[in-house]
């Protein structure tokens, strides 16, 4: 129900006069008249008794307005209720998925600080592959989504946030830690790989191939999942592995990883904020947005 037509309809019931409900309003006399009279075609009755000097309602009438009355106040705590939480803190729960190199170390740390500044909000973080993050997106599961690859998408917008190195991750005694391989020497490598989908492994591949490299022409033979089994295979003695820097950032500062870089590769990725397009951002999200762009700025 239109609830211009019911203010209308109060107004002339309160004042008694379809003049005084205009003036009260702020619109003109026949903007009320075409308020009621569409308000009585409506539900077929006559709300309004217009044969005396006075309008006075009809017994229909008498109903509709104090029920009429009820939803108007409705209205108006609404309204005051919405403009409250558009002024006041944050609360509710923002959800968000990350790939396993951003949802590591970095991610988990903005989004502890951006808490601490907004105590009355819950956040909640998830971590898959970047396939996955972004079909969570697709499936508004999440409301924004932190990877490491951009894959186009008609549902979704992509936003740049950071920066990220990739290196090549490798246990603390081997030869070139702390240093630099060549690509011959990296063939003789065992290589361990993340599970197809993982931004990574997207971004490794395409460097590779620019440099001519076939990335299957290396022959690695483990291929163990995500982020976590392959800074433990590579911990433990058995390879190499491609990672983002920020993924390792603890193990470098406890000895147990060593980073090395490998001539002729250079590979770094854009991280992105993925969000639904056409989802307006709720309050948390858009202040989490202009924080993180503030911290990574």
């Amino acid at each position: 129900m239109d609830t211009r037509q019911l203010a209308a309809f109060c107004a002339v019931v309160d004042r008694e006069s379809f003049s005084q409900a205009a003036e009260r309003l702020g619109v003109t006399q026949p903007a009320v008249s075409l308020q009621v009279r569409a308000l009585e075609e409506r539900l077929g009755q006559q709300l309004l008794d217009r044969s005396g000097r006075r309008v006075e309602p009809t017994e229909a009438g008498r109903r509709l307005y104090r029920g009429a009355r009820r939803i108007l106040q409705l209205e108006e705590q609404l309204l005051e209720d919405v403009a409250a939480a558009e002024e006041g803190a944050l609360t509710g729960t923002l959800s968000l998925g990350a790939s396993t190199g951003p949802g590591a170390h970095l991610v988990p740390l903005l989004l502890c600080e951006f808490q601490r500044r907004h105590e009355d909000l819950a956040v909640a973080l998830s971590i898959w592959d970047t396939h996955a993050v972004i079909e969570r997106v697709v499936e508004r599961e999440v409301e924004l989504g932190v990877v490491g690859a951009l894959r186009r998408h008609r549902s979704l917008v992509f936003e740049p946030l950071a920066r990220d190195e990739i290196v090549l991750a490798v246990p603390p005694g081997h030869s070139a830690a702390g240093g630099r391989m060549s690509l011959d020497d990296l063939r003789g490598e065992t290589l361990v790989v993340m599970q197809e989908g993982a931004g990574v492994r997207q971004v490794v591949e395409e460097e590779l191939r620019r440099a001519g490299l076939r990335p299957r022409g290396l022959g690695s033979k483990l291929e163990l999942g995500l982020q976590e089994s392959v800074k433990s295979a590579v911990a433990g003695g058995y390879g190499v592995a491609f990672i983002s820097r920020t993924a390792i950032e603890g193990e470098l500062a406890a000895g147990t990883l060593a980073a090395a870089r490998v001539a002729g590769l250079e590979p770094s990725r854009q991280l992105y904020v993925v969000r639904a397009k056409g989802r307006p951002p709720s309050r948390a999200a858009e202040a989490f947005l202009g924080f993180a762009a503030e911290r990574l700025g």
